[in-house]
C-alpha cells in the first residue's frame, strides 16, 4: 500500500499553481497518468522518486518517505524509473548497463529473455534502435524488483508495432516481479491496453480516478477515441462478416458488410474508432 498526502507550487506555463495530490494506491496496481500537457503530471513522479522536494507525506508499505522535516534518500527509495529518452552508459554493452545496477547475472538473464534481447547483451546502445534502447532502459529499471515502477512516457518516440510488443513486455514484467506501477501517457489506447485505474490531473489537482475503462467510455461519450490493433481473424456469419482485431491484451470483434471486409486482410495494422459505441476501421 502507497499512501500519498503531497503539495508542492509550481510555475507552469499557464502561471503559478498548486501541485495537490492526495491517494491511496493498492500494491501490484497498475496506475495510468493522464491530463494536459503542464498539469503536474511528471513532477508528480519526480517528487515519488524523490527527484524533486514536496511538502506532506510518502509512506510505501510502511516505510516513510517523505515527512516533515525527513525525505528518504533517492536510491534508497526502491523505485525504477524509465523517461522518454534514453539514460543508457554508452561505454558499457547492454549486460554492463544492468549489471552496473546490481551485480545478478541470473537477474540479468531472466530479464533479457523476457524483452527478447539475449542476443544483444554484447551490444553497445549506439548499435541498437530506438525501441532496443527503450527495452534495455525497462530491465535496467527492473534490476533492483523495484517495489514501485515510474514510467514517463515511455513509448513517445516509438513505432506502432515496437509501442504494442513494449506494452506487452512491461505488462509481463509487472506481473512477474509483483511491481507497483504508474505511467504517464497521452495515448488513450496504452492505458486502456496497461492499466487497472486512470487518474486524470487539471492543474495539480487529481478531478478523475477510477477505473480506466470507465473513464474513457465517459470520454467515449464527448469524443472519437482510436486503437492501434492488427486484424487476426476475418471470418463469415449468417448475414455478414466479423473482423477480429488484437488491440493490447483485448480482442475487439467488429461487423461489417462484404463490401467492406473485401479492404482488409488478415496481419493487416489498423486503427478502430469508437464513436457513440459503435466502432470503425480504418487502414492506418
Amino acid at each position: 500500500m502507497i499512501e500519498i498526502d503531497i503539495k508542492k507550487k509550481l510555475h507552469g506555463s499557464n502561471g503559478d499553481m498548486d501541485l495537490n495530490i492526495s491517494l491511496h494506491i493498492a500494491q501490484n496496481e497498475f496506475l495510468a497518468l493522464s491530463g494536459k500537457s503542464g498539469s503536474g503530471k511528471t513532477t508528480f513522479l519526480r517528487v515519488l522518486a524523490g527527484l524533486e522536494e514536496a511538502t506532506g507525506k510518502i509512506v510505501v508499505d510502511g516505510t516513510v518517505w517523505l515527512d516533515k522535516n525527513y525525505s528518504l534518500a533517492v536510491q534508497k527509495r526502491e523505485i525504477g524509473f524509465v523517461f522518454q529518452d534514453s539514460a543508457l552508459f554508452l561505454n558499457m554493452s547492454v549486460e554492463e548497463n544492468l549489471l552496473f545496477v546490481k551485480r545478478d547475472k541470473v537477474l540479468v538473464k531472466e530479464l533479457l529473455e523476457i524483452t527478447e534481447l539475449s542476443s544483444l547483451a554484447k551490444r553497445y546502445p549506439k548499435t541498437l534502435s530506438g525501441g532496443q534502447q527503450q527495452r534495455v532502459n525497462l530491465c535496467r529499471a527492473m534490476m533492483n524488483k523495484p517495489k514501485l515502477l515510474l514510467m514517463d512516457e515511455p513509448f513517445s518516440a516509438l513505432d506502432p508495432l515496437m509501442r504494442l510488443k513494449l506494452q506487452n513486455e512491461i505488462l509481463i514484467l509487472h506481473k512477474r516481479f509483483n511491481t507497483t506501477t504508474i505511467m504517464v501517457s497521452h495515448d488513450l489506447s496504452e492505458i486502456y491496453h496497461l492499466s487497472s485505474r486512470m487518474l486524470v490531473l487539471e492543474s495539480g489537482t487529481i478531478i478523475e480516478d477510477g477505473k480506466a475503462q470507465n473513464i474513457l467510455i465517459q470520454q467515449e461519450q464527448k469524443e472519437s477515441i482510436s486503437f492501434d490493433g492488427e486484424i487476426v481473424d476475418i471470418r463469415k456469419g449468417k448475414t455478414s462478416y466479423f473482423t477480429v482485431i488484437s488491440i493490447g491484451q483485448q480482442l475487439v470483434e467488429v461487423e461489417m458488410s462484404f463490401k467492406e471486409i473485401q479492404l482488409f486482410q488478415v496481419r493487416e495494422r489498423v486503427r478502430v474508432k469508437s464513436k457513440a459505441f459503435s466502432l470503425i476501421i480504418e487502414k492506418k
